[in-house]
């Protein structure tokens, strides 16, 4: 025999649902860090890579960079809900069934990001100071190519001069320091040279060694010995900070400050020719030898429309900017540029960014 359902029932039923729905979902937690973590990792990434090209523009345009850091992501989600019940019931044929029932629910979520600028001692301790010596070798030995680093991070070794492209003081840059690097990345492909620390009392102090070898790995290690002007017969050289060595058993080298670096990749981007021809805008002069023997860092392409594909693109004087996602190169150099700027967090102390979400 069917039981004859009564509104009453049904909304007897429905209550006992979202009840149980409602306890379905009290626990917000766990379901909420599989979105947000990759969430904002992703949304900070892509916007460190739109900062880090604005500031590149700005300072191609003779502007002062700002960087503003995501200091803290504070997310709150909170999920309630209400239920009401109310009925008035009689037997058939004796009057009328009355039923109501009422289900209220609330979502919010509530982000608080907070944003600290780089600015005052942090900012000069971050962009103005040359890199460490040590952070820069740390880089060769994590795998970095040589003549990578050095072309960017250095501003000379042993009175050997890179190139740099800056409006104040651009420098052609010397071959010897073409040949030093490419000496130096065939010599850490080989193996038959590389860095180490070694500790002297209560410091550490950072040395060149050259592994005796009389095979054919061993002639790119004598050529950067001949191009440094070292001792013939030494195999640890110590590396110091510095334009000039005292002396042929040191390696002197003079790094770059993160400003510096930006100022020479800058030099690189593509700016519209009306810019350059108003004078908003310098354009570096480089012979035809020099392009050969320092080549464009990356490239920046610009258009009066954002791009449909790009790794990174911004608007900025009324273009658009930006780095093409199938340019390898250049998206290697901004990623390296990224990386540089933990080579001075020692000095700044500064935290890393602290995300909370509590979940209601």
């Amino acid at each position: 025999m069917r039981t004859q359902q009564t509104p009453l029932n049904m909304a007897i039923a429905l209550v006992y649902t979202s009840a149980m729905l409602l306890v379905g979902c009290a626990s917000m937690g766990p379901a909420t860090i599989v979105r947000d973590r990759f969430d904002y990792v992703t949304t900070i990434s892509d916007s460190s890579k739109q900062q880090l090209l604005l500031n590149l523009l700005k300072v191609r345009y003779t502007d002062a960079p700002v960087f503003m850091d995501v200091a803290s992501v504070i997310s709150s989600y909170s999920m309630e809900g209400d239920i009401g019940l109310g009925g008035q019931y009689a037997p058939p044929l004796r009057g009328d069934t009355f039923g109501s029932v009422g289900v209220t629910g609330r979502y919010a979520d509530k982000p608080t990001i907070t944003y600290q600028p780089l600015s005052g001692d942090k900012f000069a301790k971050s962009l103005m100071a040359p890199l460490p010596v040590t952070g820069i070798l740390s880089l060769i030995q994590s795998g970095y190519p040589a003549d990578f680093v050095l072309r960017i991070c250095v501003n000379g070794i042993n009175g050997l001069e890179n190139a740099y492209g800056g409006p104040g003081n651009p420098r052609a840059g010397s071959p010897q320091f073409r040949e030093l690097m490419t000496a130096m990345r065939e010599s850490q492909t080989s193996g038959s040279s590389g860095f180490r620390l070694k500790g002297i009392k209560d410091a550490q102090l950072v040395v060149m060694f050259i592994r005796p070898s009389t095979d054919e790995t061993t002639i790119p290690a004598r050529k950067v010995r001949e191009l440094l002007g070292l001792n013939a017969t030494e195999r640890e050289f110590n590396v110091v900070p510095g334009s000039i060595a005292e002396n042929d058993k040191e390696i002197a080298i003079q790094t770059r400050s993160i400003l510096q670096i930006m100022v020479d990749v800058a030099s690189y981007v593509d700016v519209p020719d009306a810019d350059v021809a108003e004078g908003r805008v310098y354009r570096p002069q480089r012979t035809a030898e020099q392009e050969l023997l320092f080549p464009a860092l990356l490239t920046v392409r610009q258009g009066p429309s954002q791009p449909e594909d790009a790794y990174v693109a911004i608007p900025y004087r009324n273009q658009w900017f930006w780095i093409d996602d199938r340019d390898r190169q250049t998206k290697s150099i901004l990623s390296f540029l990224m990386l540089t700027f933990s080579l001075t967090e020692g000095a700044t102390a500064q935290p890393a960014p602290v995300v909370t979400i509590p979940a209601r």
